[in-house]
């Protein structure tokens, strides 16, 4: 099963989705803005990858989070902010085979797929 996590207005989400259906490759699509991100998601992204590779720490979400967070980036913290704001979550975010791949590149999604 392939489910692809993200939220829907975003350009690589976008291209992710655009490249699964020209494949024909059934997805299911879960938005965080629309359906949110519970514990239990998150603790499985969070056993499949670590923070260092799951936080989006370029994004505007990032960026705005008060100093006291940012300069704390315990797993506890980080938890709790990214279950208040799922957009700080790189994205897309591809389950696949009971793994967890980040962003979108063509190639990548190509050697994932063959």
């Amino acid at each position: 099963m392939i489910t692809l996590y993200g939220i829907n207005n975003c350009d690589t989400v976008k291209k992710a989705q655009k490249w699964l259906q020209q494949q024909n490759l059934d997805f299911t699509f879960h938005d965080f803005k629309k359906q949110g991100l519970s514990e239990e998601l998150l603790t499985e992204f969070v056993k499949l990858g670590d923070w260092s590779t799951l936080l989006n720490k370029r994004s505007t979400t990032f960026r705005q989070l008060p100093d006291e967070i940012k300069d704390n980036l315990t797993n506890e913290v980080m938890f709790n902010a990214v279950l208040e704001q799922p957009t700080l979550l790189k994205r897309p975010l591809l389950s696949l085979n009971k793994l967890l791949h980040l962003g979108f590149k063509d190639t990548q999604y190509q050697e994932l797929f063959k």
